[in-house]
């Protein structure tokens, strides 16, 4: 699709501060609204999730912290026969001093597409990744476009979270994604300072987006008033879904992708009883002496920080957990250290012959299926799943599917169905389902080696894509060749 561009409009900067604030008194907790806000603003936002469920935590003071860099500017307003697309230059925050890092700063693209006849109440916000120095974007990529198109509400990407190449320290490295987390976590190991860990600035650049939406679409379109969001990301970008939903009451729906790994000191223990050493995936974990702290307890601080698990009671929302069955950081049975323990509406949606990227998959499919539901109101089916005798495994359909299929890998020679290990090994078999919307699964042990089984469900609920769901991946045997002792068992229930 072309878009013709227009020239944008410049707004004066904007500040404010979150929604919320806490602080802490002997009493308990008080919470306030946003005194900077000017009178005309929207009212104050509820009360943070962590007033209702527990003490406040280091993610939650830091979010909420007032920040004088944050702010906004629009770049471009690009309209055409279906919709609108705003593209600004967002200030989140400054993290750290400049003495401390080489771009204190965050800044970030936002991107806001706003199709006609939009609902005027919720909106998605894809959090993405990106490098500093970029030009910013025309225009909202084909997927996010597309999203917005088909669910027929506005969509907004942010990008370059994290900030980065950032150097960390006086060494002259510019250091991305994973490297950059590591670092950021030895230097709180280092000092004890929560806020060096960079989850905690990756989720206050989703909440200051969040917030950068609503004030940029009074502004630009002001029949539109976006009071409740879905937020999605992918693997870093994932766990920002993860926190952000932790401390913002404006999240009422997740999609984190590809972070199957909460419960993370259990899920890396796994990983690494499966390997017997550490997946190159996690290079740079390993190289800045960060992933053997997974194999004691000596992780444990960043974890009570940082681990979505350690905030789980605050997921009472609805969520869908999109991840790959061949991800390159993460065994495919990870779900049994957390999935069980996620209280509220929970799915899991596993993709089979996916690697990490997702490349090539219809994952977005998902993704689009949820939010329409979240944005429509409607209900979304569900599956449960039971296991009988002989290997035997029942799926119950809360609906009518349209299709249920049954998806297998072997691998022979080792415990590991990475896809650049096994390739497109997953194969389908379609399963007949009964008046009664069961199904019956075979989930055998191979004569040699392992294999990986699960079940996906698809369903129409009027989305323009399939609503597809999954169980848990189950692996048999279920032993692990490099560690003694028995696994905690795989998820039961509802997904």
């Amino acid at each position: 699709m072309t878009l013709l561009t227009t020239p944008g409009a410049t707004a004066p900067r904007k500040r404010s501060r979150a929604g919320w604030a806490i602080a802490c008194t002997a009493a308990g907790l008080l919470l306030g609204g946003p005194a900077s806000r000017p009178a005309s603003a929207e009212p104050a936002l509820a009360d943070p999730p962590s007033a209702k469920t527990d003490a406040p935590t280091a993610l939650d003071r830091y979010v909420a912290e007032e920040d004088p860099d944050y702010g906004w500017r629009l770049v471009g307003r690009h309209e055409h026969p279906l919709g609108v697309e705003i593209v600004a230059e967002l200030t989140s925050q400054a993290w750290r001093a400049a003495d401390e890092v080489d771009r204190p700063v965050w800044k970030h693209s936002l991107v806001i597409v706003v199709p006609e006849g939009a609902d005027p109440t919720t909106a998605m916000l894809f959090i993405g990744g990106g490098r500093n120095g970029a030009d910013p974007p025309g225009g909202a990529n084909d997927q996010v476009r597309a999203a917005a198109l088909t669910t027929h509400s506005v969509v907004a990407e942010l990008g370059m979270v994290p900030n980065q190449p950032l150097e960390i320290g006086a060494d002259g490295q510019g250091r991305y994604e994973d490297d950059l987390l590591a670092r950021s976590w030895n230097k709180y190991l280092e000092t004890r300072d929560p806020t060096w860990v960079a989850q905690l600035p990756m989720a206050k650049s989703a909440v200051r987006a969040m917030d950068a939406v609503q004030e940029i679409l009074k502004q630009e379109q002001p029949e539109l008033a976006i009071e409740r969001f879905t937020v999605a990301g992918a693997s870093k970008r994932g766990w920002t879904t993860w926190l952000t939903a932790a401390v913002d009451p404006r999240v009422v729906a997740i999609a984190p992708i590809v972070i199957d790994v909460l419960n993370v000191d259990e899920s890396m223990r796994h990983h690494h009883a499966a390997y017997g050493e550490w997946s190159p995936a996690l290079r740079d974990y390993e190289s800045q002496g960060l992933a053997k702290l997974f194999l004691g307890d000596q992780g444990e601080p960043i974890l009570k920080l940082v681990d979505p698990y350690e905030y789980r009671q605050r997921y009472t929302m609805p969520k869908c957990l999109i991840n790959a069955t061949g991800d390159e950081f993460f065994l495919p049975d990870s779900s049994r250290f957390y999935f069980d323990q996620l209280p509220g509406e929970k799915h899991l949606c596993y993709v089979p012959n996916a690697g990490h990227s997702l490349k090539g998959s219809n994952a977005l499919d998902t993704l689009i299926a949820f939010h329409h539901s979240v944005v429509h109101q409607v209900e979304r089916p569900s599956i449960t799943w039971r296991p009988g005798n002989g290997g035997q495994m029942t799926l119950v359909c809360s609906t009518e599917p349209t299709r249920v299929t049954l998806f297998q890998a072997d691998n022979p020679a080792a415990r590991d169905f990475r896809k650049p290990v096994i390739g497109d090994a997953f194969k389908p078999e379609r399963l007949a389902v009964g008046a009664d919307l069961q199904a019956t699964a075979d989930i055998t042990t191979p004569a040699e080696g392992w294999r990986a089984s699960f079940v996906q469900a698809e369903f129409d609920i009027g989305a323009a894509t399939p609503w597809r769901v999954t169980t848990p991946v189950w692996v048999t045997p279920d032993v692990l060749p490099h560690a003694e002792g028995k696994l905690p068992p795989p998820p039961v229930g509802e997904g």
